[in-house]
């Protein structure tokens, strides 16, 4: 009953009479202009051009009754089209069926995502690793496109091939069906940056049209929507899933997932909502998800939160979701009575707006900003991008996040840093009375080689984890014939675990320092840590008393370990060999 209210109460806000002008005047802009560009993203997807308009249609709408985010179109974008083309649909017993059970798939993942808060998860995905991929999609678009374009064959293994065979073969070029597409591409950059905005994609398409039209009176033909698909005059009926295609349609929806959702979360944080109120990406992902469902049940391909088209419906003055309704109902109006037109779209036109589109999508500024940061960064983006020119994109996709993450593991594990702390009272070497009662604390490189009555007090920087734990090793300071009755003081205050790697490396530095009548102790360690140190066998090497707990006073825990520490080299409080805390 409060999920129904809540969508009840969703559904009422939109219908503001001082709102509803502007929301109208947006729907239409967008449910126009969503039209062609629904075609082209089901030509870019290598699917029934059809297919791209019905999920357009029923993404957006089955979308916008969920999202969080009030202006994020849930439509068809670039990289998720490109992933569909690289599933190989055709080589499966019915590809339609396929088709629409990806979608249906994808979308029950997304749902599982959002119900299991995985809106947390983005944050790991690495900057570098977007930004190669949506580069690497912009270039894949344009590459993609350009026998369409020109009208020449395509052959080759992959996308850069068959893009170079084109070009260097200008001798077969259809001229008819290259006049059309670059009359479309000229009209887009021309009429887009006028008052039109986004209703000159649409005027441009058209124009690319009726002179495709006029070539096909003549002797030259050039090709429509109509050659390669016929579009009824009505609404699809539903369609279940095909069950024996869920199993090799799994990773191309795990892929599709992952690039939804990226981008998805691209549009909350990009396109905010009105009165600054926040967006909830968990609850956007069920929203996408529901899309998803809804446009493989009613015979459309999967789809994803679309920055270009949320962005549009803001530019052109919506102020609720209202206006992602009226698009939706401008679509069905367009394909239940102006299906004869649809069809006769050229699809030269098609390519050259998917073609100005993926130009568009590559952003000079975001490569430089990533080479700016490091060459780790630019080594990962640089390998990405690679990847998604040569090899299909779902496992581009896959292989860039585990690329991005082992060189996260990496860099992380290299920034580690050992510090040594020295009290006011006492020198460099660590050899001197009772800490210093002024507060002072000096920090500075550790002591190469642990020496003789010396108490050492050690502070790690940085993540202490498996990876980390050679690089922590190797910054110890190293244990000596000269070592002798001192003590190792490890101050482990905001370390949240620590892990067995690290554990055991402790365990290994500890018998090292009581070969030679030394010991390590470990302060301001919080309850997790004692438990790994438990686990790891160090607080039974040790003992207990070794091990000082945190407390909320700053500083106090290790002064305290270290006092004792200078009593125990001196024995003169202890008797056992252990602290006396």
């Amino acid at each position: 009953m409060g999920w129904a209210r809540t969508r009840w109460r969703l559904i009422r806000s939109v219908f503001r009479p001082r709102t509803l002008g502007r929301d109208a005047i947006a729907g239409v802009v967008l449910g126009i202009e969503s039209v062609p560009d629904g075609l082209a993203n089901g030509l870019l997807a290598g699917v029934n051009p059809v297919a791209g308009l019905y999920a357009y249609l029923y993404g957006m709408a089955g979308a916008a009754l969920f999202t969080s985010s009030t202006f994020m179109a849930v439509q068809g974008t670039g990289a998720m089209a490109l992933v569909v083309a690289d599933a190989h649909l055709s080589a499966l017993p019915d590809p339609g069926r396929a088709l629409f059970t990806l979608a249906m798939l994808t979308g029950v993942l997304m749902v599982v995502a959002g119900v299991a808060g995985g809106g947390r998860l983005l944050r790991f995905v690495p900057t570098a690793v977007m930004v190669g991929f949506v580069t690497a999609v912009g270039v894949n678009i344009v590459l993609g496109q350009l026998s369409a374009f020109t009208g020449s064959p395509q052959t080759g293994a992959n996308r850069v091939l068959k893009a170079f065979n084109i070009l260097s073969r200008p001798q077969l070029f259809h001229l008819p069906t290259l006049a059309v597409s670059v009359l479309t591409a000229a009209l887009i950059v021309l009429l887009t940056r006028t008052r039109l905005k986004a209703l000159g994609l649409v005027l441009a398409v058209v124009a690319g049209s009726v002179l495709a039209s006029v070539f096909d009176s003549g002797s030259a033909q050039v090709p429509v929507v109509a050659d390669i698909a016929s579009i009824p005059s009505g609404l699809p009926p539903p369609v279940g899933p095909s069950i024996r295609d869920v199993v090799p349609l799994l990773i191309p929806a795990l892929s599709l997932t992952f690039v939804g959702l990226v981008q998805g979360a691209a549009v909350s944080s990009g396109v905010p909502n009105p009165g600054r109120r926040g967006s909830d990406p968990s609850q956007d992902f069920i929203g996408q998800g529901a899309g998803n469902i809804l446009s493989g049940l009613f015979q459309g391909m999967p789809v994803g939160g679309s920055m270009s088209a949320s962005a549009l419906i803001v530019t052109a003055g919506a102020k609720t979701r209202l206006a992602l309704f009226v698009a939706a109902g401008v679509m069905v109006v367009t394909i239940v009575a102006l299906a004869g037109v649809v069809s006769r779209v050229a699809m030269p036109s098609l390519a050259a707006l998917l073609i100005v589109v993926g130009v568009g999508s590559i952003k000079p500024v975001q490569i430089a900003s990533v080479v700016k940061t490091g060459a780790l960064q630019t080594t990962t983006m640089a390998i990405t991008f690679v990847l998604t020119l040569l090899i299909p994109v779902q496992f581009a996709v896959l292989v860039g996040v585990g690329l991005g993450t082992i060189l996260f593991v990496v860099q992380q594990s290299n920034r580690l840093r050992l510090r040594q702390l020295s009290f006011a009272s006492e020198g460099r070497d660590g050899r001197a009375g009772r800490a210093g009662r002024d507060g002072r604390i000096r920090e500075h490189d550790p002591v190469a080689v642990v020496g003789a009555e010396q108490v050492i007090v050690l502070q790690p920087y940085g993540s202490l984890f498996f990876a980390s734990a050679p690089v922590f090793e190797a910054q110890l300071p190293r244990v000596a014939a000269t070592t002798r009755r001192s003590v190792v003081i490890l101050r482990l205050r905001g370390v949240d675990q620590l892990g067995l790697s690290m554990v055991d490396v402790l365990l290994q530095y500890a018998r090292g320092l009581a070969e030679h009548d030394s010991r390590l102790w470990v302060a301001s360690a919080g309850e997790r840590v004692q438990l790994d140190l438990a686990a790891g066998g160090l607080t039974a090497e040790i003992g207990e008393d070794a091990v000082f707990p945190g407390t909320e006073w700053l500083g106090a825990t290790t002064r305290r370990a270290h006092d004792d520490a200078i009593r125990w080299v001196r024995r003169d409080g202890l008797e056992d060999g252990t602290s006396s805390a």
